[in-house]
C-alpha cells in the first residue's frame, strides 16, 4: 500500500460518519473491504440504461395514471421513516417493477433549495407501501421523488410531491458560477470538465480525484461506476444520467462520461456518489447547460 493510499483511508475512516445516511454507505458491501471492484464498459455503455427516456421530472405527484400517494415524512426532529405508495392507473396499489441499476425503486430526498441530497433504496411492503429510514437533518421544504420502472413498461416514471418538516429553517441559495463546478466532502474532489447541452444524446464529462489532486480508482456501486442525478434549479425538475462507458484514469485523474437527456437550458445541481476504496462519497457539483448551436442537437464529447 503507498503512503498516498494509506493517507487517503485514514482521511476516509475520520469523515465516514458524517456521510451518514445520504452517503447510502451500506449499499453493495465487498466481501474484502481492501478489494477495489472496477466496472468494465459493456456494449459501449453503462448496460444498465433502461429502453425510452424517463417520463415525468419529479417535480408532478401523477404521471400517465401512476400515482405517488400516502407520503410521509420524519417529524421535527427530521429522523425517522418516510414511506409512501405508487397507484397504477386502476388505482391499485403497483406491486410489480422492473429493475434499474439493480434497485426495483430509486427514492431521493432532497431539501427544495438543493442544499440536502438522499439517495435512499426503500422496501416494498405487501400492500404496496415503500418505506426506508431516513435523517434529514434539519426542518424545512423537503422534496419526495421515486423513480421506478412498472413491469411491463418501456421507460421508466419519474413523480415527485413536497412535504414541510416543521421547524425554523433559513433557505440558502444554491451555488452557482466556476467555483460550484467543483466539489468536495474532504477526502475525494469531482470538477466538472464541460458545459452541458440540451440534446437527446449529450455528453456531460466530471473529474475524480483524492483530495491531492490524484486519480482514484472508482469501485462499484448500484452496478455501475457512477451514479449522478440532478435538479435543475430554476425548475427544480429532476434529471438522472448514466455512465458512458468505462472510467478513464489518466495522470490529473479518473475521468467520467455520461449520457444526458437535458431539455431545457439552463443551471443544474448534480449529485455524484462514487465509491472509493470501499466507502461511498457524495459530491455536489453546478453544471451550466447551454440550447444546442444551431443546427445540431449532440452534446459535447
Amino acid at each position: 500500500m503507498t503512503r498516498r493510499t494509506t493517507r487517503l483511508l485514514a482521511a476516509t475512516a475520520a469523515t465516514v460518519l458524517a456521510l451518514g445516511l445520504a452517503a447510502c454507505a451500506s449499499e453493495e458491501p465487498t466481501a474484502d473491504p481492501d478489494r477495489v471492484v472496477l466496472t468494465p464498459a459493456k456494449d459501449g455503455g453503462s448496460g444498465t440504461q433502461p429502453i425510452g427516456n424517463p417520463v415525468g421530472d419529479g417535480t408532478g405527484a401523477e404521471v400517465e395514471g401512476y400515482r405517488m400517494t400516502d407520503v410521509r415524512l420524519p417529524g421535527p426532529d427530521g429522523t425517522g421513516n418516510v414511506s409512501f405508495r405508487i397507484l397504477d392507473p386502476a388505482g391499485t396499489p403497483l406491486l410489480t417493477y422492473t429493475e434499474e441499476q439493480t434497485k426495483l425503486l430509486h427514492l431521493y430526498v432532497v431539501r427544495d433549495d438543493l442544499a440536502q441530497f438522499r439517495h435512499l433504496h426503500p422496501t416494498l411492503g405487501d400492500d404496496g407501501t415503500w418505506t426506508a429510514r431516513v435523517d434529514l437533518g434539519s426542518p424545512g421544504r423537503w422534496r419526495v421523488v421515486a423513480e421506478l420502472i412498472p413491469q411491463g413498461s418501456p421507460t421508466p416514471i419519474v413523480l415527485g410531491t413536497t412535504l414541510r418538516v416543521p421547524g425554523d429553517w433559513t433557505p440558502v441559495d444554491v451555488p452557482r458560477g466556476k467555483e460550484a463546478e467543483t466539489g468536495s466532502d474532504g477526502v475525494v474532489e469531482a470538477r466538472l470538465l464541460a458545459a452541458g447541452e440540451v440534446g437527446p444524446n449529450g455528453r456531460l464529462r466530471l473529474r475524480v480525484t483524492d483530495a491531492g489532486g490524484e486519480p482514484v480508482a472508482l469501485g462499484s456501486y448500484l452496478g455501475t461506476s457512477a451514479h449522478l442525478t440532478g435538479f435543475a434549479v430554476d425548475s427544480r425538475g429532476f434529471v438522472h444520467v448514466h455512465p458512458y462507458g468505462a472510467p478513464e484514469v489518466e495522470d490529473d485523474g479518473t475521468t467520467l462520461t455520461f449520457h444526458t437527456v437535458f431539455e431545457q437550458p439552463g443551471d443544474y445541481r448534480l449529485f455524484l456518489q462514487v465509491r472509493v476504496d470501499g466507502l461511498l462519497h457524495q459530491l455536489a457539483v453546478t453544471a451550466p447547460v447551454s440550447a444546442p448551436a444551431t443546427g445540431t442537437g449532440q452534446g459535447e464529447g
